[in-house]
């Protein structure tokens, strides 16, 4: 029969036993290794942030639908901040597209960033939702092909544009055929997406709306000329140098400049003769920089 002494000490050491595995549990529980991943439930702060952010972003799908056009341009350019975040209002931002309710750009902020304006040219809730489909980034490229063709030149403007800013070379199709739209604030906007797509297969069309009924289009078909830099344009833009609008004349001698071929600088040296500053400052500055 064993003593009292011995039950004691063995009781003892059963409890200390059952003292340090619950010791080591409760380690295990709070202090995990350096890099220690739970992989079995997402952080509950992820969580947070995730709904929140879902939920923002569909309030301001909500909002780009208010009666107020500055609500609906201040939306656009919360979903534009929220870059590809906020995906889920693509839909939304390609139906507000054809929105031309002219609005205070300033609504938004001085740090707003749209095309090449001013800050106090007017904005439209439309041309805000085209610049949150260029930050969302090549998901909104699809929708965007859709929306080059809709019924309204509004839509199809802003649409181009934003396929201009994507810059990815799948937009090409749909803006070489708005170089052909039957509106010239449509062609405009597609002759620059050009230009910045460096749209080589595009120079022939390009160099053919050189003779477009608009002196606006023809300005920006020279200027995206001038970007693109490929020779086959010299010949048209030789000839622009002789537009009826100063505006054409001084953009082709920059892109003649800028393509830098030799063969343009007789017509832009007689070009020197220009009854417009404007222009014979173009044209000198081209002049050097072809050289000689």
């Amino acid at each position: 029969m064993p003593s009292c002494v011995s039950f004691f000490e063995t009781t003892i050491d059963l409890l200390w036993s059952l003292v340090g595995t619950a010791m080591t549990l409760v380690a295990s529980l709070l202090f995990q290794p350096s890099g220690y991943v739970d992989t079995t439930a997402p952080s509950p702060a992820v969580v947070l942030a995730s709904s929140t952010e879902a939920a923002d972003v569909a309030d301001l799908i909500a909002m780009l639908r208010a009666a107020d056009p500055g609500a609906r341009v201040i939306a656009a350019c919360d979903l534009q901040r929220l870059g590809s975040d906020a995906r889920s209002a693509i839909a939304a931002l390609v139906e507000r597209l054809s929105d031309n309710s002219p609005v205070d750009p300033l609504v938004c902020g001085k740090d707003r960033h749209y095309w090449s304006k001013d800050i106090d040219q007017q904005t439209t809730p439309g041309e805000e939702a085209a610049a949150a489909l260029v930050a969302i980034g090549t998901e909104s490229l699809p929708p965007l092909v859709t929306a080059s063709r809709a019924p309204q030149w509004v839509a199809r403007r802003n649409a181009v544009w934003a396929i201009g800013a994507i810059d990815d070379q799948r937009g090409v199709p749909p803006v070489l055929m708005a170089l052909n739209d039957k509106e010239p604030p449509v062609r405009r906007v597609a002759a620059w997406a050009l230009g910045a797509l460096d749209a080589y297969d595009a120079v022939p069309a390009l160099v053919a709306a050189l003779k477009d009924d608009d002196a606006e289009v023809r300005q920006q078909v020279a200027w995206a000329l001038g970007a693109i830099r490929d020779g086959r344009a010299v010949d048209g833009l030789i000839g622009a140098l002789k537009d009826k609008a100063e505006g054409v004349r001084a953009q082709a001698a920059w892109a003649l400049g800028a393509i830098g071929e030799r063969r343009a600088s007789p017509a832009l040296a007689d070009a020197l003769k220009d009854s417009s500053a404007r222009v014979r400052k173009q044209v000198a500055w081209a002049l050097g920089a072809i050289g000689r």
